[in-house]
């Protein structure tokens, strides 16, 4: 399936699916050693600045007329200079097949960079999307949000709900529920992060997004799953986004293309 909008034009072809699952129902009761359960979650982008790098997984589910995929990321972030590296794996086709090669991306503060991109583009060349630009501010188009987007969309958090401990990949972590405002997310959001959740709160349908966020007891940020609505040639798509941080101090090292690397031709639709 792939989708369109009026600025991004071929840059939605990295569709995602709407995660459908349950969860266990919010308690009365405060987190272990008290605390403001909003200001916690909000806190959770500078304790990710101060761990400094991750390994990360990433989850992107969508819905739309009826038709859902899924598509999957591998790969690490720098919290700190705002880049990291995906290797993002699209949903096969109908007969079991892998419909397109792995695509390679490189998440940059303003920047998105992909290669085997498709539509037209040569293997060899990168594609260099302005997510400054983009209706959604690279939280969907991508295929994986931006794992620094992810987190300072937290910095919006409002109605924010403690739900309990659970285990998460064999670590003990806080379950925390609200609602992300993303214009007062973008208004607090890091300057290398803000123009990408600005255009964000313009392009989507509603500012409210709904999240679940678990934080270990040093404040990171292990898990996030945000759920966005948005209009796509009038129906309204819905997305629920998985991003799974561990490893942390692990070694990232992120190279930019070239600028001859760069593809300037035209990309099918």
């Amino acid at each position: 399936m792939v989708l369109r909008s009026g600025r991004t034009g071929g840059a939605w072809a990295v569709a995602a699916t709407l995660m459908v699952g349950g969860c266990a129902a919010p308690t009365d009761d405060a987190p272990p050693g008290g605390g403001d359960p909003a200001s916690s979650v909000r806190d959770a982008a500078e304790a990710l600045a101060r761990a400094g790098t991750a390994k990360a997984s990433t989850s992107m589910e969508m819905a739309s007329g009826g038709t859902r995929v899924t598509i999957r990321g591998e790969g690490a972030y720098d919290f700190r200079r705002r880049t990291g590296t995906l290797r993002v794996v699209l949903p096969k086709d109908a007969s079991g097949e892998s419909a397109h090669r792995p695509i390679t991306e490189l998440l940059a503060p303003g920047a998105l960079y992909m290669k085997n991109r498709g539509a037209g583009v040569p293997a060899d060349k990168w594609v260099r999307v302005d997510t400054t630009t983009l209706d959604d501010g690279n939280l969907v188009t991508g295929g994986a949000t931006d794992p620094a987007a992810a987190a300072e969309l937290l910095r919006g958090a409002r109605k924010v709900t403690y739900v309990g401990e659970v285990d998460l990949a064999g670590a003990r972590v806080r379950h925390y529920r609200g609602v992300a405002d993303l214009a007062e997310a973008a208004r607090l959001a890091a300057p290398q992060v803000r123009g990408a959740l600005a255009a964000a709160a313009k392009g989507f349908t509603t500012d409210a997004v709904p999240f679940d966020a678990y934080l270990d007891e040093a404040g990171r940020l292990r898990k996030v799953r945000h759920q966005f609505s948005f209009s796509n040639q009038g129906r309204t798509v819905a997305v629920a986004s998985t991003t799974l941080l561990y490893g942390f101090g692990t070694r990232v090292t992120v190279r930019l293309p070239a600028h001859g690397d760069i593809y300037a031709g035209r990309i099918k639709a």
